[in-house]
């Protein structure tokens, strides 16, 4: 079935979707429930918010929120308008440029962007289990598939640096399709990549083979693609001591009576070392929304006002590991929930 690419707001959506139930999502018709899909990362906030919703906003249905992963969530939202897909897209990165531009070529012109607060790519292992000071050059040495161009042969993460252990290089982390694993690429990976002279030479010279040497991760065991949801990665390093985690804080905070956080340049991964850049792995998080369901889709409006009262210093989401953004970050953003205010797409890469 095609998607709509108009969704007759005043013609069709009210009308239709106060006489009509849910039909049952991707196959069309209508809908009377918000559906938001996306970061796993996100994914522990956005359900927050819309259990907090459903506790004040009694006459709409609760929100449904899926954990697919940033790339698959955006992929989902970009498909097209119309109730037959989601609303929401919640985010643990920036979209992309190639992302916008699918979007506006499916017909979702009109993209309101939310920045919803921080987070921090937290390295973390079992309580008890493999401890060291790391640095984004160490990790880019035992992940990278080639470090600098050449074969990989660190085992042992003592063979990375020898003030670190003589102990199994194991690292259970993000997939391709995750905004974390683009976090660790970008915050991490290609950070340690470019204290190598040649390598930071090369990123003007040859993108493409920088983006290959500098952010592939190995495929021979010690990198663990653990899928879209971080909960597993958590349940995979508390059974292996000897195992490293790579996720967000929030998921370090929510398990902090069975992991300990790894130290980055000498620093914890706490929230105050987090918000203060001295731990150097913060990212700005995202709820991307269609401006064309907010007069369709019952609560969305009233969703989004609810994100606006929680995301403060002293919001409900701080209690479950959210860092929150500036005061005029903020600002904008409970700007662009009154107004309606859609982006450009300008300084998206």
């Amino acid at each position: 079935m095609r998607l709509m690419t108009k969704f007759g707001l005043a013609a069709v959506s009210a009308l239709a979707l106060a006489a009509c139930g849910d039909t049952g999502g991707a196959g069309g018709g209508t809908r009377d429930s918000i559906r938001a899909v996306g970061s796993s990362t996100v994914y522990p906030f956005a359900k927050a918010v819309a259990e907090a919703f459903a506790r004040s906003n009694s006459q709409f249905k609760a929100p449904l929120v899926e954990s697919t992963g940033t790339g698959g969530g955006i992929k989902l939202f970009c498909q097209g308008v119309g109730p037959n897909t989601p609303d929401i897209a919640n985010a643990s990165r920036r979209m992309k440029a190639s992302e916008f531009a699918d979007c506006k070529a499916n017909g979702v012109t009109d993209i309101m962007e939310l920045q919803i607060g921080l987070d921090g790519l937290a390295f973390a292992s079992s309580k008890g289990g493999i401890t060291m000071n790391l640095t984004p050059k160490f990790v880019y040495e035992a992940i990278a598939a080639n470090p600098y161009g050449q074969p990989q042969t660190a085992k042992l993460w003592s063979d990375v640096d020898p003030s670190l252990p003589r102990q199994p290089i194991l690292v259970y982390g993000p997939p391709s399709t995750s905004g974390t694993r683009d976090s660790l690429k970008e915050l991490v990976l290609e950070v340690g990549c470019t204290t190598n002279a040649e390598m930071k030479a090369l990123k003007d010279s040859d993108e493409d083979r920088y983006k290959a040497l500098c952010t592939e991760v190995r495929s021979d065991g010690a990198y663990v693609d653990q899928g879209e949801q971080d909960n597993l990665i958590v349940q995979k390093i508390q059974g292996n001591p000897q195992a490293v985690g790579v996720f967000g804080y929030s998921y370090l905070e929510e398990n902090a009576e069975k992991l300990q956080g790894l130290t980055m340049d000498g620093s914890a991964p706490t929230y105050d070392n987090i918000a203060s850049g001295a731990y150097p792995s913060a990212r700005q998080m995202y709820v991307y929304v269609k401006k064309a369901h907010l007069g369709a889709i019952p609560g969305l409006r009233e969703y989004l006002t609810e994100w606006t009262r929680s995301w403060g210093p002293d919001g409900i989401l701080t209690r479950i590991g959210l860092i929150a953004s500036p005061d005029d970050v903020r600002a904008a953003g409970e700007k662009t929930v009154t107004d309606g205010t859609v982006m450009t797409g300008e300084g998206l890469h």
